[in-house]
């Protein structure tokens, strides 16, 4: 008897997510958080009243992928505008995604002064220790000795101070109702990362308050490493001066996990 074979998609591109090439650097990781955020926007059904708030930088690039409504920012604005939207769109889904030059250097008093309010926004902040976009300098979460156009002698915390941690800063303001660090640089992590997505969109959409998820990210081309060597380097490297974990999550936020 000849064996019936019945055929079902098992996976495909979540419909936020453009059908478009990448152009990020080969191994960078921006792309996958991309696709955990279009899958979570998919998820929760909330694709059509979405607007994403993306600043300069290599994260400006995420209206090209993502099909939502966006707008651009000034560098470091992006918390202030999103603020603005959602205040006149309080039925909006409203979230920014930012880099680490960005939030935490020029943006660190808009991002500092949103979560102090408790605006109801969601943010998603990308952590690759490095200015991207703009030829690798060194960033406000540079690494200790960490080699830089800006520091060629690597990061010298006397005179340069140390790196700030920023889950842990802003998790300590009254305001902030989810704040979390997450990584993507293996399938654990990423499982991890996808519902902390999940649950930063749920905790905006029940008017909880201020939520933002860390990712620690890669970016091979600033740092002189292959794709695979980038990611061995947020784990061995990052991820000691940046726990992954949950810095902050209020009552109904757990709730919502």
């Amino acid at each position: 008897m000849k064996q019936q074979w019945e055929e079902r998609v098992v996976y495909q591109r979540p419909r936020a997510l453009a059908s478009v090439s990448t152009g990020y650097c080969p191994g960078c990781t921006h792309g996958l958080i991309h696709k955990l955020i279009a899958e979570a926007i998919d998820d929760l059904g909330i694709q059509e009243t979405t607007i994403a708030v993306a600043p300069v930088g290599c994260a400006l690039f995420l209206t090209d992928y993502l099909e939502v409504d966006g707008v651009m920012a000034a560098h470091g604005r992006a918390p202030a505008m999103a603020t603005g939207i959602k205040r006149v769109e309080p039925d909006k889904v409203v979230f920014t995604y930012q880099g680490d030059g960005d939030l935490a250097s020029i943006g660190m008093a808009e991002i500092v002064w949103a979560a102090a309010r408790g605006e109801n926004i969601t943010v998603f902040f990308v952590n690759n220790a490095i200015y991207g976009m703009t030829g690798g300098q060194m960033a406000p979460t540079s690494l200790p000795g960490q080699i830089t156009t800006s520091s060629p002698r690597g990061r010298d915390v006397e005179t340069m101070g140390m790196p700030v941690r920023m889950a842990e800063l802003l998790a300590g303001l009254p305001g902030a109702a989810y704040v979390v660090r997450r990584s993507v640089y293996d399938a654990r992590t990423i499982k991890a990362a996808r519902q902390a997505i999940r649950t930063a969109f749920r905790v905006q959409m029940e008017g909880v308050g201020f939520a933002l998820v860390e990712f620690l990210s890669s970016c091979p081309t600033n740092w002189r490493l292959n794709p695979a060597q980038a990611l061995e380097w947020i784990k061995e490297d990052m991820e000691p001066y940046y726990p992954l974990g949950d810095y902050k999550v209020s009552d109904i936020a757990k709730q919502l996990q």
